[in-house]
């Protein structure tokens, strides 16, 4: 499974990157394989791993923003694993 989520703090301000960072530590501290680009946070596992870090994520924001906004997308496949980097080896071989 992979998961691709947005978290948004609310009422904190501007100033986003301190609640977000919060986030992504969690994320990058889980051990699973992730990305984090300018949008969304990508973490691949099975599904009780993903949606504890995505939970673990939101409280980690939650502690110092008064609301929290989630966005996530999911992609499901059971029985594929790394599916982060065979996805885009799939599309690299399209685009020669």
């Amino acid at each position: 499974m992979i998961v691709a989520f947005s978290i948004t703090p609310l009422g904190v301000g501007e100033g986003v990157a301190e609640p977000v960072a919060r986030a992504v530590k969690v994320v990058r501290e889980s051990g699973l394989p992730n990305h984090t680009d300018a949008m969304f946070t990508t973490v691949e596992g099975d599904w009780d791993e993903v949606m504890d870090v995505v939970k673990r994520a939101v409280d980690a924001v939650a502690e110092v923003a008064p609301r929290v906004g989630l966005v996530l997308k999911a992609d499901l496949r059971p029985g594929v694993t790394d599916a982060m980097n065979s996805k885009l080896a799939s599309l690299e071989q399209h685009l020669d």
